[in-house]
């Protein structure tokens, strides 16, 4: 932890400094690939030794980093943590490359050629934050995306630049606090009814040491309280947090994928026996079980397996 700075140019000693690739795109990424998950990198970084070293640890871990640009003339955006005893992160921060970041109507096939859309960094993206955003995401929803969103640095100012974004959001996943300064409530459930009142399809917020908070437009609620252990470094919880529920979300995609395929499997071998009139009549309903299946499995992933990996993050 740092407890000051020193006066003038003196020297404290600390017990370690760390580099990681880290924020709510580049963390989640980053912990979604050691989750197993196939995944794609889309930012920008510097021209400087800053823009070796992401690159190097984001291809470590597997990521496909060809949707990543390389812009001359700017330092990649970094910031340093003064890790507080008490939890306190007090950041200094260069915004660098992810302020002239965009993603171009030519790069759209590679970078929504995939089940789920994470947008991370608003509030930070002063190229991309705004209208731009709201393009992007309505090309993902277009194209049949699931989009998960979450930002960072947000104060009562950054709602203008995030309820745009919010009819075009699935799964809307930022910090209580950040919920509260941006909307002026002072509850999880008050702020889940701003965000869904404004378009949302599900607010999950993270609540520190309570846990988290999950609300659908359905009328689903789940709460779910946090593991007792011993808190190191609350660092990159959100982004874990963020990286488990996609887990779980493209873990039940796949499960209903096998079960529509066993399900078409049953129906080729009905038809075979000439029972089509019952096919037609019995694969609405089954598809319906199925939907209602994914909903359930959902809301146990939210609460149980994505809370979980939170806590390994934090551990």
């Amino acid at each position: 932890p740092v407890t000051r700075i020193p006066d003038r140019g003196n020297v404290d000693f600390i017990e370690e400094i760390r580099l990681t690739v880290a924020g709510t795109a580049g963390g989640t990424v980053v912990d979604a690939a050691k989750l197993g998950l196939k995944s794609l990198a889309v930012g920008a970084v510097g021209d400087d030794e800053k823009a070796d070293w992401v690159l190097m640890t984001l291809e470590k871990h597997g990521i496909d980093t060809s949707a990543m640009q390389r812009i001359k003339g700017v330092p990649t955006s970094a910031t340093i943590l003064n890790v507080r005893p008490n939890g306190d992160r007090p950041a200094l921060h260069v915004r660098g490359a992810s302020d002239h970041f965009d993603v171009p109507p030519s790069a759209y096939d590679k970078v929504f050629d995939a089940p789920i859309i994470h947008l991370g960094g608003t509030g930070l993206l002063k190229k991309l934050d705004g209208p731009a955003s709201v393009m992007l995401l309505k090309e993902a929803k277009k194209r049949g995306r699931t989009v998960t969103f979450d930002l960072i640095a947000a104060s009562a100012d950054t709602i203008g630049i995030v309820a745009p974004l919010l009819p075009y959001i699935d799964y809307f996943m930022p910090s209580i606090e950040e919920a509260k300064d941006m909307s002026g409530q002072g509850s999880p459930e008050d702020c889940a009814s701003f965000y869904l009142d404004k378009g949302a399809q599900c607010c999950v917020f993270t609540l520190g040491g309570d846990g988290a908070y999950y609300a659908h437009r359905d009328g689903t609620r789940l709460k779910s309280s946090a593991y007792e252990i011993n808190v190191i470094d609350t660092t990159g919880c959100g982004d874990a947090f963020d990286a488990g529920l996609i887990h779980v979300l493209v873990l039940a995609s796949e499960r209903i994928e096998r079960q529509r395929d066993e399900l078409d499997q049953v129906i080729d071998l009905v038809v075979e026996r000439g029972q089509r009139e019952r096919v037609a009549a019995c694969r609405p309903m089954t598809d319906a079980c199925l939907e209602i299946q994914r909903a359930r499995r959902l809301e146990v992933g939210i609460a149980a397996e994505a809370i979980a990996v939170r806590r390994i993050g934090c551990a």
